[in-house]
């Protein structure tokens, strides 16, 4: 077989393929084998029609036909892989030549990867966010944990903003009540507005067991945009009451027992996320910026297709929301040419960045362990409520399960374009993403090894309970021992 390439564009091929009929022999024997058992011919049993009758029956020239059908899939992959050339989608293939005994000659243009250079990553540069930790950090995330714990006290005075209120409320238009706008009871914060407009300033300075009338839009019901006349009775005003900040706060908000422990873990456990955004901004943009730094012309039908999987996936979105596209591009203020140019733009930049990654990943001979399979399909799961055998199925039997591994590559490859890449924080200091990465991978572990550790702990407990509970039975009668066993079944298997 021979095989010649044409560049017709940067990113567009034309194959030009030469088989000699001796090549093409075995898939007109099969062709001859499949059609002997499909005929049906007084005198042969099915499987059992010599190729002479068959071609006085069926026609040389449609087994002929039917053997380029069944080879030229082979034929196209053996052409694709001698010409060392990086296909996209689908051939457009044309059959030039197809005579009886004589070579058979086929041509099939088909869009590719460009061809393009990685520049030198160690000359490219970007910024990130500090990643220290001050007291006033500190003292904030201990805030928002004492909000968490804290009591709401009964007040003895009116309202202010930011009290949190119990009250009826009632509404009337034109001087009749408005039966849908009725309710008592209601849980509100003064200063919210998750409610009627007008109700925040009616409260302020209002007392429990007092009344107040002002004019606002009802926003739903029958008289839904009508104005109307509201009543609101404050039933109790509370303030919100935060725990003191000390020891006992420690004991009853986390594992430890000294405020200064928890401050510790406190500031551990802030300086462990700040470094792992640091880590996430890195790989962003030390990819964005090796992708800026690179021209690369791009396949038009390989964008479109990207185009259109981008506007499936809105709108896939939109349905679940029970929202249209037009009241979408109303609440973005977008035309439907705004819309499309920056999808256009999106899907460019999509397989702008696979392009650059994969080249990465080939260029540093970037691998997948099936451990490193598993943990992103288990990871995926996760995201979306699943069982991680049901995904993997899932993704073997769709043929998805390369798509997962090239997630994972170009992960990987990203990765390594972070730890490549000149970073700095905005104070200018050097950022060492290698070893950030690594030193949150060993806590990853840690963690992890931790979680085992408590998860053996409590087997052995349930082990040693079970064997407590066994020793008391055989104090017992043999009926009773009996039925004990039968009850303790297999413990510490939670």
């Amino acid at each position: 077989m021979k095989t010649a390439v044409e560049e017709l564009s940067p990113t567009r091929v034309r194959l030009s393929v030469e088989v000699t009929f001796e090549e093409l022999k075995p898939s007109l024997d099969k062709a001859y084998r499949e059609v002997s058992r499909q005929v049906r011919i007084p005198g042969f049993r099915p499987g059992r029609v010599p190729p002479q009758i068959i071609d006085r029956r069926v026609g040389r020239a449609a087994v002929l036909t039917e053997a380029v059908n069944e080879a030229l899939p082979e034929f196209y992959t053996k052409a694709i892989q001698e010409a060392e050339v990086y296909t996209l989608g689908q051939p457009d293939v044309e059959i030039t030549q197809l005579d009886d005994g004589k070579d058979f000659t086929f041509t099939a243009e088909v869009e590719v990867r460009p061809k393009f250079d990685l520049p030198d990553m160690t000359e490219l540069s970007v910024t990130v966010d500090n990643a220290a930790i001050t007291v006033d950090d500190v003292e904030e995330y201990l805030t928002t944990l004492r909000e968490r714990f804290a009591s709401l006290k009964t007040a003895q005075r009116p309202a202010e903003n930011g009290d949190y209120t119990t009250i009826d409320l009632s509404a009337a238009v034109d001087g009749k009540p408005v039966e849908d706008a009725q309710a008592s009871g209601l849980s509100y914060q003064i200063g919210s507005g998750t409610m009627l407009e007008g109700l925040d300033e009616a409260l302020v300075g209002m007392s429990a067991g007092e009344s107040a009338t002002f004019t606002s839009e009802l926003a739903g019901g029958e008289s839904a945009g009508q104005q109307s006349d509201v009543t609101v009775t404050v039933q109790s005003v509370k303030v919100k009451e935060l725990p003191e900040l000390d020891d006992d706060f420690a004991q009853l908000a986390s594992e430890f027992d000294t405020l200064g422990e928890l401050r510790a873990d406190t500031r551990k456990q802030l300086e462990r996320l700040r470094k792992l955004r640091q880590a996430t901004q890195a790989r962003d943009r030390a990819v964005d910026a090796l992708v800026d730094a690179i021209d690369i012309p791009l396949p038009e039908k390989f964008v479109e297709h990207e185009m259109e999987h981008a506007r499936e996936s809105v709108d896939d979105q939109l349905s679940r929301l029970r929202m249209s596209m037009a009241d979408y591009l109303q609440a973005r203020d977008q035309t439907q040419e705004d819309f499309d140019a920056e999808l256009l733009a999106q899907s460019q930049r999509s397989v702008k960045v696979g392009f650059v990654l994969d080249e990465v990943a080939r260029s540093e001979e970037i691998s997948v362990s099936q451990a490193e399979l598993s943990y992103f399909v288990a990871d995926q799961a996760q995201r979306m409520g699943v069982g991680p055998e049901y995904l993997a199925r899932q993704l073997t039997e769709s043929g998805q399960l390369g798509t997962a591994i090239t997630e994972v590559r170009r992960g990987k490859a990203a990765t390594l374009v972070a730890e490549r890449v000149k970073v700095t924080d905005e104070a200018g200091t050097p950022v060492d993403i290698k070893a950030e990465i690594e030193a949150l991978n060993v806590d990853v572990d840690t963690m992890l090894a931790a979680q085992a550790a408590a998860a053996a702990g409590a087997e052995s407990a349930a082990d040693a309970a079970d064997t407590a509970d066994t020793a008391d039975d055989d104090t017992a009668d043999t009926a009773n021992d009996d039925a004990a066993g039968t009850a303790a079944g297999d413990p510490a298997q939670a």
